[in-house]
């Protein structure tokens, strides 16, 4: 990376440091968070000639933490509504598209350390580079201070998706896609499980949904039927369906 870059680097982590409203005291995390994992390929290596770690396992915790989060905001904010219509919401909060919108809000992607191949591609304004990004500063946030200072920076991040009403689509995801896709004449929407973690008593479902002529996307849930609709959810919110 030459000086010039560096330079640009490092003026937009201050920036969003600033942004974030949280001083890390081990900085070290909030730059695992940025960088991605294409930077492994590579030969770049830190100030101690050691590769730099990437930030995957600090995105697993942060969609914990997001979860977590969101779940938290909603029993607060929607003391009236039912088990479902906080399912369809949260959903929509912590859907890849969501971390990615409130990661171009705060300036994620000029921060980020990225091979020069993914840069080039386009990675610092790709959805899921972002969105996981998003979630690894998260995470970063919990690991340096705890729920406390992860709430603040999702709190930041996340004003404008929180102020936002849902979708009349969102309230009942599954069926609003499979009109939507037999309205354009697409076919019926098809479900499959992809992958199941856990133990038997706490399982977590990844579940692929499939509209013909569209791309694929999954979702992630306590149950089959919650992985369904998340999946459902991401699919209607990537395709900018009202």
């Amino acid at each position: 990376m030459t000086d010039a870059r560096q330079n640009r680097r490092a003026d937009a982590v201050r920036d969003l440091t600033a942004r974030l409203g949280h001083a890390f005291a081990r900085p070290e995390l909030l730059e695992i968070a940025l960088t991605h994992a294409s930077v492994g390929e590579g030969n770049e290596r830190d100030s101690r000639g050691r590769p730099f770690a990437d930030n995957q396992r600090q995105e697993f915790l942060g969609d914990r933490v997001l979860g977590l989060l969101v779940a938290e905001r909603l029993m607060r904010d929607l003391p009236d509504a039912d088990e479902g219509e906080m399912s369809s919401r949260l959903h929509a909060l912590v859907d890849k598209a969501a971390c990615a919108r409130a990661a171009e809000r705060l300036g994620v992607g000029p921060a980020m350390r990225l091979s020069s191949g993914e840069t080039k591609q386009g990675g610092r304004r790709r959805e899921g580079v972002l969105g996981d990004a998003m979630e690894a500063i998260l995470a970063a946030a919990y690991l340096d201070g705890g729920l406390e200072a992860a709430r603040a920076v999702f709190d930041r991040a996340w004003a404008e998706e929180l102020a936002t009403p849902m979708r009349r689509s969102l309230s009942n995801p599954k069926s609003a896609l499979q009109e939507w896709s037999l309205g354009g004449g697409r076919g019926l929407p098809s479900y499959r499980i992809v992958e199941r973690t856990g133990s038997d008593h706490a399982p977590t479902f990844t579940v692929e949904v499939s509209v013909p002529g569209l791309r694929p996307l999954t979702g992630r849930g306590r149950s089959r039927q919650e992985a369904e609709k998340a999946a459902a959810v991401a699919l209607l919110s990537r395709e900018g369906v009202s």
